[in-house]
């Protein structure tokens, strides 16, 4: 039966909110007296009648007993109003039994509804809600403790389990943390690992940024096609040497000389990976090799190093690059052929102690040439300390790269293949991944460290486009990147359209090729920036593990409040703060101060 009451008058009772409210004055708007004493009108709309009253004061409403379990018994199954459960519980309608009624309806244990409309709860839907309630009630109990363990620092085994919604949102798996927010600590990924770190849940050789950037370390890779029975030219009588840094597992470059023929032999990576294959579309997805210093996440199935890496076995497959000089030390032309290789593999320090001999002798000067015809058409050189960071049995080491004439060897050769290419797909249309650079403005060419710190700084990115243009940086006017198809997307693009061209088989299109260079360009800068991010990181470990650290620095960069130096053994750009005028490309002494992992932060002091 629905619900009638009179009108509302003055000193009625009605529901505001869920909470009570009496009626003290009627107008255009309503003006109700609530339970703190204040007054607010309203908008009839926007309350609902309880009683019609009187009642003088809100105070009066006072708590009653009644029979709840019986009226749900006798209204089993059916539906009432506010007044008819109001009489059957308390054997009254007076403002106390209407608000006592309302209630058990606002409660929602017994009965739920509107006060014209009240449901009485089943039986076992009572005990779904009481068990949900009192589930509800311990877990806030279980938060709370677990939150002042936290914050005496004393949490057990048990609760770190517990911590998922910590690490969750310190990884970027989700937008909010309940424990940070009742902390009141900023909810920050910063401040969720710091506390991971603190309650030890985490140490410092947990790497955050993998999993924070969404990268998969650990997927499963595509099968590789098997290597073709193809006609290969035999080039096994030539010397052919793969030199790497120490420690290289993916051996994908070689150089040998002819007479007045330098050979690049690549690994031949488009015979086993067919454009459009399983392992194609991943590679393109991730888009090159992740390197981090604990682990190398490799773009292609870890099976195709011992079928193409140059010198593991006694012969290799490969796709070689016969570049011809001209006497300036341009490029004459180049010969692009599937070919059969020996490679011996050798360090940078190996092939040093060998340059003067032959055929190294012959391969350091035919690369000198073209690096002399680089510089007179303003190619850049930045001699930027570089390092190698490696995480081994969870020490972190830290190794510099020195310069070596074997390594700019290796460079000039692997730019002289690069340029070589272009032109030939150019010659021949071959729908291509050109990389370019735009020059930086107005910077004359850099001769010290902080020149040429500050010339990086102003250096355009590079661009891979089907439209060749020139790159300012390597001097040249086409170049595409064309050496390391194992573990770069444009390189094995570029060597699927060659391999294509080659066999007189179909090429990509342009706009194919678009689709693939835009797909695979998206991912490598967040591939870079995770690298850079993941070598921070363990360079901050390194420190941790050596307290005592002190070295080198060179100020490259004087700005009003700081100044910025670079350390040569850590590969390390950091902030100097001192009242100390310091001139550019001094050397100063530093000792390691205050790390914040999370922060990505370490304070050097001057000593």
């Amino acid at each position: 039966m629905p619900l009638e009451l009179p009108p509302v008058q003055n000193n009625s009772l009605v529901l505001y909110k869920s909470r009570p409210a009496r009626v003290t004055a009627i107008g255009d708007k309503i003006e109700l007296e609530l339970p703190d004493d204040k007054s607010i009108k309203v908008r009839k709309k926007d309350f609902l009648l309880l009683h019609p009253g009187p009642i003088q004061r809100l105070s009066d409403l006072h708590p009653l007993t009644g029979e709840i379990e019986e009226a749900c018994e006798m209204l089993q199954g059916e539906t009432t109003n506010l007044q008819e459960l109001a009489e059957l519980i308390y054997s009254e309608f007076s403002p106390s039994s209407a608000w006592a009624t309302c209630e058990l309806m606002l409660e929602g244990l017994y009965f739920y509804g509107r006060p014209d409309s009240i449901y009485v709860r089943p039986e076992d839907e009572r005990q779904n809600v009481i068990a949900t309630r009192e589930q509800k009630v311990a877990d806030k109990e279980a938060k709370q403790s677990l939150l002042e363990r936290i914050k005496k620092g004393e949490i057990t085994e048990e609760d770190k389990s517990e911590l998922n919604d910590l690490e969750r949102f310190s990884l970027g798996q989700t937008k909010k943390s309940w424990i940070l927010n009742e902390l009141t600590t900023g909810a920050s990924q910063a401040n969720a690992h710091s506390l991971l770190l603190k309650l030890g849940v985490w140490d410092e050789m947990r790497n955050p940024y993998p999993e924070r950037s969404g990268f998969v370390t650990d997927v499963s890779l595509p099968a590789l096609g098997s290597l073709p029975e193809d006609e290969r030219l035999d080039l096994t009588h030539l010397e052919a040497f793969a030199i790497d840094d120490e420690g290289n597992t993916d051996p994908d470059d070689a150089l040998s000389i002819d007479g007045d023929t330098l050979w690049v032999h690549i690994a031949d990576a488009a015979a086993v990976v067919n454009p459009g294959s399983d392992a194609d579309i991943h590679a393109r997805g991730q888009s090159a090799n992740l390197y981090l210093p604990e682990k190398i996440v490799p773009m292609l199935a870890p099976e195709v190093i011992p079928v193409l890496g140059l010198g593991i076995q006694e012969t290799s497959p490969a796709l070689s690059f016969g570049i011809r000089l001209n006497d300036d030390g341009s490029t004459a032309g180049v010969t692009i052929c599937s070919s059969r290789v020996k490679v011996k593999r050798l360090t940078y320090a190996n092939a040093q102690e060998i340059l003067d001999t032959s055929p190294l002798k012959e391969i350091y000067a035919f690369t000198q040439r073209f690096a002399a015809w680089r510089t007179q058409r303003d190619a850049i050189s930045l001699s930027i300390p570089e390092v190698k960071i490696n995480v081994v049995n969870k020490k972190v080491v830290i190794k510099p790269l020195a310069y070596l004439d074997s390594r700019e060897m290796v460079s000039n050769a692997m730019v002289m293949a690069g340029e070589a290419t272009a032109h030939y797909a150019i010659q021949n249309n071959i729908p291509f991944p050109f990389t370019s650079q735009l020059p930086p403005e107005l910077i004359e060419h850099p001769t010290d460290l902080a020149a040429m710190y500050a010339y990086r700084r102003k250096m355009k990115p590079g661009e891979v486009n089907i439209r060749p243009a020139r790159h300012t940086g390597l001097g040249v006017d086409h170049y595409s990147r064309v050496t390391s198809p194992l573990r770069r997307y444009p390189d094995l693009l570029a060597h699927q359209q060659l391999r294509a061209f080659i066999r007189k088989e179909p090429l990509l299109d342009e706009q194919l090729m678009m689709q693939r260079i835009g797909e695979a360009e998206t991912m490598t800068g967040k591939v870079r920036k995770l690298e850079r991010l993941s070598n921070r990181h363990w360079t901050l470990v390194y420190l941790m593990q050596n307290p005592d650290w002190e070295g080198n620095a060179i100020v490259v960069e004087n700005r009003e409040r700081f100044s910025m130096a670079i350390i040569p053994e850590l590969g390390l750009e950091t902030r100097i703060t001192t009242s100390k005028s310091l001139e550019l490309n001094e050397n100063i002494r530093l000792k390691a101060g205050r790390i914040d992992l999370p922060e990505l932060t370490v304070h050097f002091s001057i000593l």
